[in-house]
């Protein structure tokens, strides 16, 4: 907590936007989410004292989860129409994943904020330090590291814009004495008082425990939580740092590193490596289990056995004494199944998705690429097992196999990249060769084929 909020526990909307007065004049757009509950009603109600209402706009998401959700969206229009400010509301579906159905709504609502904010635009959240508390308590709990335990965030990116957490420095307590002096009419959410949800038991079993025993409990949860975020920061930089000493590469749908230097770090650093890899390119940290998995089965497996691990968004695999890091669009099992039968018609004109989710491109080129001189009679098929090419440059054929073999080409990516026919004949393979007698001569236009792989 910052000496300004430990001094006073009143609030004061001077205060609480001084460090933020800056950039909210600067904006086009001041979102904020508004669901008429306590902490967002007063996060309005301050915010309105700093900023004109007419540049202010209140975003409510209703989840339909409770039958008093119709009555909670009339009250926060009332209370915005009163403001002056303008008022938006949009329902969502909650699908329970496994994560829960606190966890399913939290992901619906920031998907709305997401679409919602345009670029440098703000959003406001009514958080406070005693939600900070039961987060850090929650994870904890979950057995989460550094990252987990440094809790909310004040500020980050969403969608195109920022997040702006003003209130996270003031206890709940704060909120309710400026709400009563200023006769603030809000609601209170029912499922609240619902213990079969861990944050409310926590809320109302454990934390009331905590304020009988150790009443500055706030204070050295919240200090704990930024010396987790200074260890985190510490972690994340140990691990670029290392990273960029393994010769990192971009690969398709994906990076890799080296393993012969991988290998030279000590089993920490290693494991601090891994953890933080994927969080370089904006995918979620990798959890203990994974990463156990891909220190004691993964990289000692044998060579030839083609190794993987995979979680939803991502895989890893080992392949020639480098390590991937590949995104995955769906949880495959095993090698990817691509119906051997498939023809698709493609005159190169237009981009073509392949059943994969990845994507085809061609562009105009002179002196180089594929020689089509029908454009109808191009088509794209997959392997099916025995195919021969000789590529331009090549003194004889050779199977496919061995070719993709040579040119090192992935095993992941064998059974899928996209093979070109004309008149039944091989004429490229991908975007990684030409074959002979199709290759375009100089003077004349060929089409250089762009294999796009986002993701397995």
């Amino acid at each position: 907590m910052s000496e300004r909020t430990s001094q006073s526990a009143a609030l004061s909307a001077s205060v609480v936007f001084a460090d933020w007065l800056p950039e909210l004049e600067a904006t086009e757009q001041i979102l904020v989410g508004f669901s008429g509950g306590l902490d967002s009603t007063v996060l309005l109600r301050l915010l309105v004292e700093v900023v004109p209402a007419e540049r202010i706009m209140a975003l409510h998401i209703n989840h339909g989860l409770s039958t008093n959700a119709a009555g909670w969206q009339h009250h926060a229009a009332q209370v915005c129409l009163d403001l002056g400010i303008q008022f938006e509301a949009q329902s969502v579906s909650v699908t329970e994943s496994g994560d829960g159905i606190e966890s399913a709504a939290r992901d619906a609502r920031y998907a709305v904020f997401e679409r919602q904010l345009i670029k440098g635009g703000r959003l406001l959240l009514g958080h406070h330090a005693d939600d900070q508390v039961e987060t850090v308590l929650y994870r904890l709990l979950r057995g989460s590291g550094p990252r987990g335990l440094s809790g909310i965030p004040v500020t980050r990116a969403v969608g195109r814009g920022r997040l702006i957490r003003p209130l996270l420095e003031y206890p709940k307590a704060a909120l309710e004495d400026y709400a009563h002096a200023q006769k603030l009419s809000w609601i209170e959410d029912e499922s609240n008082q619902d213990n079969k949800f861990d944050r409310n038991y926590l809320r109302n079993r454990v934390v009331p425990a905590l304020v009988e025993r150790w009443p500055d409990y706030i204070q050295g949860v919240t200090h704990s939580a930024e010396l987790s975020r200074q260890a985190d920061q510490l972690a994340d930089a140990v691990a670029r740092a290392d990273l960029d000493a393994l010769e990192p590469r971009i690969e398709r749908a994906g990076w890799s590193l080296a393993l012969s230097g991988f290998d030279q770090l000590e089993p920490l650093r290693q494991k601090n490596l891994l953890r933080y890899w994927p969080q370089m390119y904006g995918l979620p940290l990798l959890n203990p289990t994974l990463i156990d998995e891909t220190l004691n089965s993964l990289l000692p497996a044998r060579g030839d056995s083609e190794p993987r691990i995979a979680r939803r968004d991502l895989q890893l695999c080992r392949y020639r004494q480098r390590l991937y890091l590949l995104q995955r669009r769906s949880p495959l099992s095993g090698r990817a199944q691509v119906d051997q039968d498939l023809c698709l018609f493609w005159n190169g004109d237009e981009p073509l998705l392949l059943p994969d989710g990845n994507l085809l491109t061609a562009e105009p080129v002179l002196g180089a690429g594929l020689r089509v001189e029908d454009p109808e009679s191009l088509t794209v098929r997959f392997r099916r097992g025995g195919e021969r090419c000789q590529p331009a440059g090549r003194g004889h054929s050779n199977s496919l196999k061995k070719l993709l073999q040579e040119h090192a080409l992935e095993p992941w990516w064998r059974e899928r990249i996209p093979l070109f026919y004309i008149d039944e004949q091989l004429v490229a393979v991908g975007d990684l060769w030409v074959c002979e007698e199709w290759q375009a001569e100089a003077d004349n236009k060929g089409l250089k084929i762009i294999w796009q792989t986002n993701s397995l």
